[in-house]
């Protein structure tokens, strides 16, 4: 990945000297602060279309002033290095104060009340995406690949329900503060949008609430239902959101086994407890891993 980040910049003509691996998931992130970029490498092939619709997205994101990154300038995107695409954006350094769950609820407050964007986007298809990380996990056992495939079919027509009757608002997908960056202004803005689409606004709302049980930050659920104005745990349909947020949680980290140890004792940690079905046992993010 330090290779393709390289091979980019020098595509842009910027030194890369400086470079920070900001993240290490399904896409490497790269600071570049001397440029004032972001490179951020899809690590999949079959990530392609998902870095084509964020950089649809982030243009359409500066023309309606949405509280998001921007992409960097005069880059024509996204970028092709070898069999993988990149997008590349502008480098917000850190700005304190840090933002919070109160700031990811009145980002998102925003971001929901923009409407549709006026290109097709993919509707919310949590299992779709999970079943495409496991066809992606070459290292996945055969125990853990069947208990997944099952979970999803199992997860098939409650979404499918759901999200006919979700309407056509627009998602973030990932909403959590290790998405949010601060402007040097003050304004707390949104990124990574490879999970954005049309669905019902409580998937990211459920996603604070999820994790404060499983990662144990308390407070964090009601400061975000306090900012944003709703409590997504009274919802009828927090059960669901909830367990889709749970095999998204697991599922993301399939294609990633053999790239890290710590991830993989994560990943059969977390699966271990839902089989059990411990909703109470403790999970580590695997950014900290």
């Amino acid at each position: 990945m330090t290779a393709s980040m390289r091979q980019v910049a020098a595509g842009l003509g910027v030194r890369a000297d400086d470079a920070q691996l900001l993240q290490l998931t399904n896409n490497a992130v790269f600071a570049v602060p001397s440029a004032g970029i972001v490179i951020r490498i899809a690590r999949s092939h079959r990530l392609r279309d998902r870095v084509r619709k964020v950089v649809e997205l982030g243009r359409w994101f500066e023309q309606v002033g949405a509280p998001t990154i921007r992409l960097a300038p005069d880059v024509a995107q996204p970028v092709e290095v070898g069999d993988l695409l990149a997008s590349i954006w502008q480098y917000l350094p850190p700005t304190p104060p840090a933002p919070g769950v109160e700031d990811l609820g009145s980002a998102l407050r925003d971001f929901h009340s923009l409407g549709p964007p006026p290109f097709p986007l993919p509707k919310w298809d949590p299992v779709g995406d999970a079943r495409l990380r496991v066809a992606d996990a070459d290292e996945l056992g055969d125990e853990d690949r069947e208990f997944l495939l099952d979970w999803c079919e199992r997860m098939d027509g409650p979404v499918s329900d759901l999200r006919h009757r979700a309407g056509t608002q627009v998602i973030h997908g990932d909403a959590h503060v290790g998405n949010l960056l601060r402007e040097r202004r003050g304004r707390v803005v949104l990124c990574d949008f490879d999970a954005t689409s049309l669905g019902p606004s409580g998937v990211d709302l459920a996603a604070i609430a999820v994790g404060e049980r499983r990662f144990g930050r308390s407070g964090s659920h009601a400061a975000l239902a306090a900012a944003y104005g709703r409590d997504v745990t009274a919802d009828p349909d927090w059960p669901l959101l909830c367990d889709v947020r749970e095999l998204k949680m697991i599922a993301a980290a399939a294609p990633l086994l053999a790239s890290s140890e710590a991830v993989a004792a994560e990943f059969h940690h977390r699966i271990r407890t839902v089989r059990a079905g411990d909703r109470e046992a403790r999970w580590t993010p695997f950014a900290r891993v």
